[in-house]
């Protein structure tokens, strides 16, 4: 999978579905986020890990959730039931299998020599949950995971709740205590080409806070937020759209390089504003990105 194409796939909106939730299963198929975790981990009593399993993996088969792309989180590989999750959930082919608490590429590695081993079809990715304080020691060497095939490796998600717990750090508004982690491994992420996705906001109520939070999260690069309530979809999406003006910008440079005149310019002007090819560059998948969302607009 080419990370350029992987990129530039909306992921706005980012939503957890408990797996031993059967309706909230089949509702999944409805919503507008753009990915759905069906969770075999946190969200799911020890005493449902089994059922819930069970559920994901006949989801999954079923199919019939569109455009929405379909990830699985399993309960650790270290855990009574992850070699469980990953040997029922390999076999039905979601697009991404999320593991969670990923310390250093060792774990990546394993997981992807676990899932060869199940058979797992080629285009089956790995997300890594970046939720742990070795995790952020290592994201670099974790991103760098990716270019090993055998990780699968496609993408970060900050597990921002297990974090504050593991380090004692509050999650106040605007998250300095948090912020350097969260830019340490959205560059990581980028260095490597990986889709990066926010952690979630626990304020369901708080429509205000968590507005706010999704402004910081798309200003900081981030691809999407996680999300915890279908009530977060629209504003989460809202969120990470990117504006008319901004497209309708992106066009003008796109355009402007486009002159044969500016065929081996590196630099130029465009209605007063100096712009690079770098701009040019960020144009394209800002409109990819764009025409993206407005394909999901027509088709549903």
């Amino acid at each position: 999978m080419s990370n350029l194409v992987a990129t530039n796939r909306p992921r706005r909106s980012v939503l957890y579905m408990p797996g031993s939730n059967a309706r909230a299963l089949e509702k999944a198929r409805a919503l507008a986020a753009d990915v759905v975790i069906l969770d075999l981990e946190d969200a799911v009593a020890p005493d449902a890990k089994a059922v819930a399993r069970e559920q994901v993996a006949a989801a999954v088969t079923a199919g019939g959730f569109g455009h929405r792309e379909v990830v699985v989180r399993i309960n650790g590989l270290d855990t009574a039931w992850g070699k469980a999750d990953l040997s029922a959930v390999a076999a039905t082919g979601p697009d991404v299998i999320l593991i969670p608490k990923v310390n250093g590429p060792g774990d990546l590695l394993g997981a992807g020599r676990a899932l060869a081993a199940a058979g797992t079809p080629g285009h089956v990715r790995v997300w890594a949950m970046m939720e742990t304080p070795l995790a952020m020691l290592n994201a670099g060497a974790i991103a760098a995971a990716a270019t090993d095939a055998t990780t699968r490796l496609s993408g970060f998600v900050m597990g921002t709740n297990d974090l504050a717990k593991e380090t004692g750090a509050r999650i106040v508004p605007g998250r300095a205590p948090m912020n350097a982690w969260l830019m340490t491994c959205l560059a990581a992420a980028r260095a490597h080409g990986l889709v990066i996705i926010d952690g979630v906001w626990n304020e369901i109520a708080d429509e205000a806070g968590f507005a706010r939070e999704c402004a910081e999260a798309r200003d900081m690069g981030f691809d999407g937020k996680t999300l915890i309530h279908p009530n977060q979809i629209a504003g989460c999406n809202a969120a990470f759209s990117p504006a008319e003006a901004e497209v309708a910008w992106a066009r003008k440079i796109i355009a402007a390089f486009a002159l044969p005149e500016n065929a081996a310019k590196g630099a130029l002007q465009v209605e007063g504003r100096m712009v690079e090819r770098l701009h040019a560059e960020m144009a394209a998948r800002l409109v990819a990105i764009a025409e993206a969302i407005d394909t999901r607009k027509v088709t549903g």
